[in-house]
């Protein structure tokens, strides 16, 4: 599978088309590889991906270091030619250490911010839109990020409606995997940009009106992934499905505990350093391990890249 060319990304609205959640490659030792990072995100891009969003739990930013935090977004910026094309995740315990991490962002160039609700505790409503005010006042584009699975906030169509009415966000990133959601949201809030959050409901979503996808697997298989994603969001099923068909067994695992040694596993078994996890996360082993592996290995055979 080649590259695709077609693109519907533009830098006015940068979070639109499919931005990759990157996994950040580490040595032996567990430092990272700024370098390697960086040709990751230079491959990615010249593979058909049209951004990436470092600092996600992807890129495992709770065990970073601020110093480590902010040069994977500089390393980000630089290799991918344009900071639009960067949307670092701004997640942190406090409003204003998020508000923060989004002021470096923008110091770095970046284009726009992707940022989880209050994750210290169950915000009620009052805290989230109070969260989101503060954190739009860095001045980037604000995405929001709705995983109640593992924050507890729900960010509900008709909470995110609000927050778009207040003008603190600009699209959601929607990982609940109800895809129900879409069309209430479109109902509710017609100029929110809906993102795919999941790999697993990645064609489901597209059919359902997502304007964007922040992707997990495209770290091992971009080209596939933006032919995937392109045909899904063009309505050309006789493509899509096929595909996305040979990929869920692979996309199924961005929605599992064990979703960053998974990819990274993956990028490992094709060629792209993915490297070992930082604790509290372990390497996989056995069925799981097994699982991906033999998932992995069965696209490559299907001759997907």
């Amino acid at each position: 599978m080649t590259a695709t060319t077609a693109t519907t990304w533009n830098n006015s609205r940068p979070w639109r088309g499919i931005m990759v959640a990157t996994a950040l490659p580490l040595r032996a030792d567990l430092s990272v590889d700024y370098d390697a990072y960086a040709e990751h995100v230079r491959r990615l891009i010249e593979n058909g991906c049209d951004g990436v969003v470092p600092n996600g739990s992807l890129g495992e930013y709770q065990t970073l270091t601020d110093e480590e935090r902010a040069r994977v977004v500089h390393t980000a910026v630089e290799a991918a030619g344009d900071g639009a094309r960067v949307m670092p995740g701004v997640a942190a315990y406090g409003s204003a250490e998020a508000r923060r991490w989004a002021e470096q962002a923008a110091e770095a160039g970046a284009g726009s911010v992707l940022l989880l609700p209050p994750n210290a505790y169950r915000a009620d409503e009052g805290a989230v839109r109070a969260h989101y005010a503060d954190v739009a006042r860095a001045g980037l584009p604000v995405v929001a990020y709705n995983n109640p699975i593992d924050t507890k906030v729900d960010l509900t169509p008709v909470l995110l409606a609000r927050l778009h009415g207040d003008g603190h966000i600009v699209a959601v990133k929607e990982f609940t995997g109800d895809v129900r959601r879409a069309y209430e949201i479109a109902e509710l809030a017609p100029e929110l940009d809906l993102l795919v959050g999941a790999d697993d409901v990645l064609l489901e979503l597209a059919v359902a009106g997502a304007v964007g996808w922040i992707a997990g697997y495209p770290n091992a298989f971009p080209a596939t992934c933006a032919a995937l994603y392109h045909a899904a969001v063009a309505g050309d099923l006789r493509t899509a499905v096929p595909l996305y068909k040979s990929l869920h067994p692979l996309l199924r695992w961005d929605s599992k505990t064990e979703f960053v040694q998974s990819i990274k596993l993956s990028m490992d078994i094709v060629g792209r350093h993915g490297g070992p996890v930082r604790p509290p996360r372990v390497p996989l082993t056995g069925p799981v391990e097994a699982a991906v592996r033999e998932a992995t290995e069965k696209a490559v055979a299907d001759g997907h890249s």
